[in-house]
């Protein structure tokens, strides 16, 4: 399967709490629901494109805990990223949970690249990882992402968790799709494309 990574982001490159105030207060933080004002029809249309290719999903342990306790809920059988969610295998990354009970799920808690890499060697189309951010560096770190979809709001939320750290690895991204929302938010498909490379517009000294 190819693991492919989905993820809201603000344009400082915030990812905590996207979906309501509730949503994850970890840290304190208080600004959650800064994408709701932004969820219009086209965003809807390509989450629903590309829930469709899903055959199972990867989440760590934060994502997967807010997403149990709100997509069981969902039982509109129209909608077709509940029904994904809510039926399909759902493998969770975690150290600190010792059980998951939401329907079809498994808690992986051995080593993240035989494990993952084994998922990623069955049949299928697309392993999705969506949110969790942790679980992604990780992922990146071991160069097991294929694709990664970023989500970018135009709003500056100021405080809560990223999706990258202030001190990491550098990489080289290869854009290979991008779209705006009539909303404004901007629509980022990139693939890994090896080490990062720098060069210099500075003049030699002579």
């Amino acid at each position: 399967m190819k693991l492919t990574v989905t993820t809201f982001l603000s344009v400082d490159g915030v990812v905590q709490g996207p979906g309501g105030p509730e949503e994850d207060r970890d840290g304190g933080f208080d600004r959650g629901g800064w994408l709701v004002p932004y969820a219009d029809e086209d965003l809807g249309r390509q989450i629903v494109t590309w829930f469709a290719e899903a055959d199972a999903f990867l989440l760590g342990r934060r994502t997967y805990q807010i997403f149990a306790a709100h997509w069981p809920r969902v039982t509109d059988p129209n909608d077709s990223v509940a029904a994904g969610l809510n039926t399909l295998p759902k493998h969770v990354v975690s150290r600190t949970l010792s059980t998951v009970e939401w329907n079809n799920s498994t808690l992986l808690s051995g080593d993240l690249a035989e494990e993952v890499a084994e998922l990623k060697s069955r049949p299928g189309r697309e392993l999705q990882v969506h949110g969790s951010p942790t679980l992604v560096n990780g992922l990146l770190e071991l160069g097991l992402v294929d694709e990664l979809r970023l989500i970018v709001f135009p709003v500056v939320v100021g405080a809560g968790r990223r999706l990258f750290p202030q001190s990491g690895p550098a990489r080289a991204l290869r854009l290979v799709d991008a779209k705006t929302t009539g909303a404004g938010a901007a629509i980022h498909v990139y693939q890994p494309a090896g080490a990062l490379t720098f060069g210099s517009f500075m003049f030699e000294d002579e």
